[in-house]
């Protein structure tokens, strides 16, 4: 049987991360703080970028270590600014230190994962999409999610890059109907 595959996977690294990771649901509390840090890096690029460049993101933010990221000073933001390795924007740079430290802020009452997977009552939303056309860059849940996480000190947060997080980690199934992943 030929596998078919939603068609924003053709790159090796793309098909990879599709075949993989996207859209299985993800409640692993360090994996879902990496892939959501990833995410708002992405805001405005494409995923292929930062693909190519996780592992440097990894070693750069101490394997995405939420309670070290949060205690991140001037001279360790200075040297990420530095580091050819990741994207080099001043604003998500910050983002990813504000990010961690109302991370730790909510782990005071909840789990990170139970915090994003109640958005969806902790089932993943399966839709039935034909082709990657028709699926949506932002949804009224997407909005709520936003809206939410902005209000617990979160940034780069918009609803697109919401929606984005949620397809990643499974919390939405936008594999197309003819792939064979889905």
């Amino acid at each position: 049987m030929t596998e078919i595959r939603c068609a924003w996977a053709k790159l090796p690294l793309d098909i990879d991360y599709h075949d993989k990771e996207w859209g299985k649901p993800l409640k692993d509390e360090q994996k879902l703080f990496e892939l959501f840090i990833l995410e708002t890096m992405q805001a405005g690029l494409n995923w292929h970028t930062i693909l190519t460049k996780r592992e440097n993101y990894r070693q750069a933010f101490d394997q995405f270590d939420p309670a070290k990221i949060a205690n991140y000073d001037e001279a360790k933001y200075e040297e990420l600014l530095l580091n050819e390795g990741i994207i080099r924007n001043k604003l998500k740079i910050k983002s990813v230190i504000k990010n961690a430290q109302a991370y730790q802020k909510l782990l005071e009452t909840q789990t990170f994962v139970d915090y994003i997977w109640r958005f969806v009552d902790h089932k993943p939303i399966i839709n039935e999409y034909a082709t990657i056309s028709e699926v949506p860059a932002v949804t009224e849940l997407s909005e709520q999610m936003s809206q939410d996480m902005k209000k617990k000190g979160f940034s780069f947060v918009g609803p697109t890059t919401c929606y984005a997080f949620m397809q990643a980690a499974g919390l939405v199934n936008d594999h197309t109907l003819d792939c064979t992943f889905r």
